[in-house]
């Protein structure tokens, strides 16, 4: 008789971050000889990595919790990340939870499981995507955001090495990965470890770039004023590093961003980008945008909106506020009202969108590259995927992913651009 397989399921909520770390146990999992439930199936062991960043997202954590009971109502469940940390006793009692590990164990998660068997190291071999990889390189933050909950349930900041991540990249450039996306909760604080001598990001991005079969190489969220000379070199005239990245802006009224702590103003962010743009046109961003932090005003949204016109960001990842427990920002009075909140919202997303439409517009006629990332039952008949500035782009399905192809951009939809594969 056949062996019955063992199952599992992995659920991630949250940044990239947790995302990477999902993957992470994916590839120990399968090691071990198991293999992903499939939908309807019913899996043996369920972890969960929470999320705790806005009341939604506690509210996401929960109700991932809850619903993998009562699909999987004979499964162990392991639940970690940033909710569950925040709230270990609570989570503790939720049906079926095994157990809660703290994020400062998360890497060794499935060996305590299984302390009996030889687990791997816990590394990316390889992700679902089968296009791009993202490769946790830092961990924790030291910054103390007002808003944030962050450094209280991730930590303080620590980084890996240079050799354990380039290590890492080469498994999966070997594994046929064309793109790799650095990735941390506060990458700019990346220092190579306590006893690197030259482990600052930009030698790292330098590292990374040279990698053999490597095609791509993107640096993730980051703030302004950690984009210094250095790592403006080491981006710009990399051979496989993207012009795009991910700065954070969260306000455009230096006095919302004083009370948030953070730190730069809205003039260090805009000569960020002033200097990035100057030196290559093709420079896009994305940034993440806060609303209704607690006393702003209509003047300080509208420096927010401002700093969008000048800008024109690709893609905008837009926040409520959310009080968060622990912070101070959640004791700061003149909560604004949630209908404003709501109003701003839209208008926000209004013109983020538009915003995105025009900058795409600007590159119909240009030809460009383009790797392929994904089918979408609702358009058989395309593939996705971007350009290295991070545009998206829509090319003829030709059924095959991770493929980089040069492509002529024909039309501006609201989906993203419309391209045609150049022979």
């Amino acid at each position: 008789m056949k062996q019955k397989e063992k199952t599992f399921k992995i659920v991630t909520l949250g940044c990239r971050t947790n995302q990477y770390e999902g993957h992470g146990y994916t590839n120990q999992l399968e090691a071990l000889g198991y293999k992903q439930a499939q939908e309807g199936e019913e899996a043996e062991l369920c972890i969960v990595n929470t999320c705790t960043v806005t009341q939604s997202a506690d509210a996401h954590s929960r109700h991932a919790i809850n619903k993998l009971h009562r699909e999987n109502p004979g499964a162990q469940i392991v639940v970690t990340g940033c909710y569950s940390e925040n709230n270990q006793e609570s989570v503790s009692k939720l049906p079926g939870v095994l157990k809660v590990v703290p994020n400062l164990k998360k890497e060794d998660l499935i060996s305590d499981l299984f302390p009996d068997l030889d687990v791997p190291e816990f590394a990316i071999k390889h992700f679902s995507s089968h296009t791009r990889a993202f490769v946790k390189v830092q961990d924790g933050c030291n910054s103390f955001c007002t808003y944030c909950v962050i450094p209280y349930v991730r930590g303080r900041s620590r980084s890996r090495t240079v050799e354990d991540v380039l290590k890492e990249c080469n498994e999966l450039i070997n594994n046929g990965f064309k793109e790799i996306v650095l990735t941390g909760i506060n990458i700019g604080d990346f220092d190579g470890g306590k006893e690197a001598e030259n482990g600052c990001l930009s030698d790292l991005i330098r590292a990374c770039d040279a990698l053999p079969g490597l095609e791509r190489l993107r640096v993730s969220s980051i703030d302004p004023d950690e984009v210094d000379e250095n790592l403006q070199d080491a981006i710009l005239n990399g051979k496989k590093t993207c012009p795009s990245m991910h700065i954070v802006l969260q306000s455009g009224s230096n006095v919302v961003l004083k009370k948030m702590n953070r730190k730069y103003t809205r003039q260090i962010f805009l000569e960020t980008i002033e200097r990035l743009k100057r030196a290559d046109p093709r420079f896009t961003f994305t940034t993440d945008i806060i609303i209704g932090f607690p006393g702003e005003t209509e003047t300080d949204f509208a420096e927010t909106l401002a700093v969008m016109e000048e800008v024109e960001f690709a893609k905008v990842h837009m926040f409520p506020y959310s009080d968060r427990p622990r912070t101070r920002a959640s004791l700061m009075p003149n909560k604004v009202d949630r209908e404003i909140i709501n109003q701003r919202k839209d208008q926000l997303l209004r013109l983020a969108e538009r915003q995105a439409f025009a900058l795409r517009e600007r590159y119909l006629g240009h030809e460009m590259t383009v790797l392929t990332e994904s089918l979408d039952e609702k358009r058989p008949d395309a593939i996705f995927g971007h350009t290295e500035n991070f545009l998206p782009v829509w090319i003829p399905n030709f059924n095959q992913s991770n493929q980089i192809l040069k492509v002529k951009l024909l039309e501006n939809t609201p989906e993203g651009l419309v391209g045609t594969i150049i022979k």
